[in-house]
């Protein structure tokens, strides 16, 4: 059964170039209520830990390096099939093969300065969130 609750960063290069505003009005647009949200930046070891997953990756280091080298917005969002409609708002990793209207095809310049992270499902969702929120900044 699909959460209603999904995770999202807006990435630094998306601060870094004045996105924030737009990216969180096309999330409010799309029907999605925030639930928690905070301006913050992630430290090497922050970024290290939230992308463990893809720690053997070639692009670990990349990622990691990219991810705490400026502000990020963190954001836990509300709407029914949350996780699976907030994908296609944000659209294709290659903002060259994201569909029009969405958040990269907008907003990101490259497949790795891609202006929003997703959840890729229910259970990373609740994951995530927790990383970078606790309970009580949960509403």
């Amino acid at each position: 059964m699909a959460t209603n609750r999904t995770f999202t960063m807006i990435k630094p290069d998306a601060v870094g170039n004045g996105h924030i505003g737009g990216i969180l009005a096309m999330i409010a647009d799309a029907g999605f209520r925030i639930v928690s949200l905070k301006l913050t930046q992630l430290t090497v070891a922050d970024a290290q830990a939230f992308y463990a997953v893809h720690s053997a990756r070639p692009f670990y280091g990349e990622l990691v390096e990219f991810m705490s080298r400026g502000p990020i917005v963190a954001a836990i969002l509300e709407k029914d099939n949350a996780v699976e409609d907030f994908r296609t708002l944000i659209g294709a990793t290659n903002p060259a093969d994201a569909a029009e209207g969405t958040i990269r095809k907008k907003y990101a310049t490259s497949i790795g300065e891609n202006a929003v992270h997703g959840s890729d499902s229910d259970e990373n969702a609740a994951i995530e969130g927790a990383f970078h929120f606790a309970g009580r900044e949960q509403f």
